[in-house]
């Protein structure tokens, strides 16, 4: 029962099952109320949510500059976690940005309050929105765009949920987030009734400020401009999909070593564990930058665009990397790359081959799986890695 549900969680996909019943009025009215494809005017003020991690905003980059060709005049306002607000203000489609920390994504920080919440449930309700956009497979997001009071309402029915929308779409596991993202859009716009003009490019404009690439200049300057700067990163925000450090340093070292490579240690405060074993581990002799903690994310997209390669696990830096067309290897786990790949051509993704991946289990992983790295990971040798960023490196 509830197989259209993509929760692998059986008692999980049950409660949102149920909580699916309980809506099925709701659905049966939204169904029964769409406007005429003829009558309707194009929208002027669109509300889009993207709630998630780093990575899951920049994958809907392309989708979100989508809207803006086919809306070239419309207001789009884009509410994210606050983690990723300094991204957003990044990008050149958005006219307003605003935050909001849901609990189940929130992690360490403390998520906004029920008051809060509905404070700003009230005010999306005034700005009276013709359409939403929910990006999130889940029922409480869409609950959320439910409570914006937005004319249209469109996202994904098979996290729940499906009866808050006016427009409900099943999650295709098979293709790309991206390519999730671009199908919501084409459904509320649809190309041969919003054709964009003749000039315009679905590309999103990405903008980094002057003041983060002074920053990045700054942090790189000691870098004598012999040999590539190639980035190490290895945080991944979650023990299962992290690549073992020690092996992070064997590829550096070689890296370093065979290439004249100098290397730049990355990650964020939380990362502070693994960029140390690296260190540890490196030979005395390699030429080290280390930068970690001390690039937020808009100063990090502005030193990776220094770099000649980033090598890292399948996190949000390496879709930052794509952004700003820095060639990267990814060491993909438990996720699917087929779903979440860096959407760039100068991309290596490497993996190990073995029956049990992509199992997607990041949440809860098999019990052999939680006292370290997995075996899809440890199974994927640095000389595999070596290679990888061998094809990839480029000048800069």
């Amino acid at each position: 029962m509830f197989d259209y549900l993509q929760i692998d969680n059986r008692h999980e996909r049950w409660l949102v099952g149920a909580a699916d019943l309980a809506l099925a009025p709701w659905a049966a009215i939204n169904s029964w109320w769409q406007p005429a494809a003829d009558d309707e005017t194009p929208p002027k003020r669109v509300l889009l949510f993207r709630l998630e991690r780093i990575g899951d905003l920049v994958m809907t980059f392309g989708a979100i500059g989508t809207v803006r060709t086919r809306l070239p005049e419309a207001e789009l306002h884009l509410v994210v976690g606050d983690w990723n607000a300094p991204l957003a203000h990044c990008m050149g489609a958005i006219n307003a940005v605003e935050t909001l920390d849901v609990p189940w994504l929130s992690r360490e920080r403390p998520g906004s309050t029920l008051r809060a919440t509905a404070a700003q449930s009230a005010a999306w309700r005034r700005r009276g929105y013709d359409l939403a956009i929910n990006f999130e497979p889940d029922i409480r997001s869409n609950a959320l765009l439910a409570a914006s009071g937005a004319r249209r309402r469109i996202g994904y029915a098979s996290g729940g949920g499906g009866g808050f929308l006016t427009d409900a779409l099943d999650y295709d596991r098979t293709i790309h987030s991206a390519a999730n993202a671009q199908r919501l859009v084409d459904r509320a716009l649809p190309a041969e009734r919003y054709p964009p003009a003749a000039a315009a490019s679905n590309r999103m404009a990405f903008f980094i400020p002057s003041a983060a690439r002074e920053t990045a200049e700054r942090l790189l300057a000691a870098h004598d401009g012999r040999g590539p700067l190639i980035g190490i990163n290895p945080g991944a925000g979650r023990l299962v999909k992290e690549w073992p450090p020690e092996r992070f340093a064997a590829v550096a070292a070689a890296l370093a070593a065979g290439d004249r490579a100098t290397i730049v240690l990355l990650g964020g405060e939380g990362d502070r564990r693994q960029a140390e074993i690296v260190r540890r581990a490196l030979p005395p002799d390699v030429p080290l930058m280390d930068l970690v903690g001390q690039a937020p994310l808009v100063e990090l997209a502005a030193v990776l665009a220094r770099l000649s390669l980033l090598i890292t696990g399948d996190t949000g830096p390496a879709h930052l990397a794509a952004t700003v067309e820095t060639p990267v290897v990814t060491i993909f786990g438990p996720t699917d790359p087929n779903r979440y790949r860096p959407m760039t051509a100068h991309a290596v993704v490497v993996h190990a081959d073995l029956w049990c991946r992509p199992c997607g289990r990041l949440r809860r992983p098999p019990k052999r799986c939680t006292h370290g790295a997995p075996d899809c990971l440890t199974e994927v040798v640095p000389e595999a890695v070596v290679v990888a960023a061998r094809r990839l490196m480029v000048p800069r």
